[in-house]
């Protein structure tokens, strides 16, 4: 029996609706057309793109539709004959992907920094909730824990995922990244700090990416930089 080739990777991807001063957020249209993009694109052999989902840009509005999305990759594990999970949040997208013997399970998040002129690949979140305006659900928390059975806030979780290596592949291919070690305390960093928690509990991997706004990166460089970050995360498997 011949090499088979890769295993699919199923990634889960994530994004958030509008907020704070933020009318469109970038990675609300992204989520939506992702699916067509990459169809158009032409999917690897390894990567199936599981679900794009939107979340509530608010701390705990978004737990309930997130965890929904963590669970799935956990299922998609389940479906396996041999396994192993990846969930990886870039804060506005979720790939999903089977092939082969076995399958894996990564979860993307995407989210909104409208300071940013690059793309970032969020290294860490901490155990802080600090809002420096309410959420959309009117949340103001200010120095507490995100999970308080965690300890201080203080407390980091980093991703597993190659983050350096990632970035230099990304711009040898000319898209224009950094490492970012502040994934900042507001909605991004609670959810990004959720999804790393449930991640490590489970053997999977998570991962978060800031994108500019459409003005200082248009929409069509942000859509071919979430396609190759995505084939990039599936040929790392």
């Amino acid at each position: 029996m011949g090499s088979e080739g890769p295993p699919a990777v199923t990634i889960h991807v994530t994004g958030f609706k509008k907020f704070y001063g933020v009318a469109e957020n970038p990675t609300e249209k992204i989520m939506s057309n992702l699916q067509s993009f990459m169809e158009k694109r032409g999917l690897p052999n390894n990567l199936i793109l599981g679900s794009c989902t939107v979340l509530e840009a608010a701390g705990e509005g978004a737990l309930g539709t997130l965890y929904k999305v963590l669970e799935s990759a956990i299922a998609d594990i389940e479906k396996g004959s041999s396994v192993q999970g990846q969930v990886i949040w870039m804060k506005s997208c979720v790939l999903r992907c089977f092939l082969c013997l076995y399958s894996l399970s990564q979860e993307v998040h995407f989210g909104l920094s409208s300071g940013l002129t690059r793309f970032a690949l969020e290294n860490q979140a901490v155990n802080e909730a600090t809002f420096a305006c309410p959420d959309e659900l009117g949340w103001k928390p200010q120095r507490i824990p995100i999970v308080p059975s965690d300890g201080s806030i203080s407390r980091t979780r980093k991703t597993t995922l190659p983050v350096n290596e990632l970035g230099k592949t990304l711009r040898k291919i000319g898209h224009d990244v950094m490492r970012s070690d502040d994934a900042d305390k507001f909605v991004c960093n609670y959810v990004y700090y959720h999804s790393l928690r449930f991640a490590e509990q489970h053997g999977i991997k998570s991962m978060f990416v800031h994108v500019p706004l459409f003005s200082t990166i248009d929409e069509e460089v942000q859509m071919h930089f979430v396609a190759s970050l995505l084939e990039v995360l599936a040929c790392m498997n």
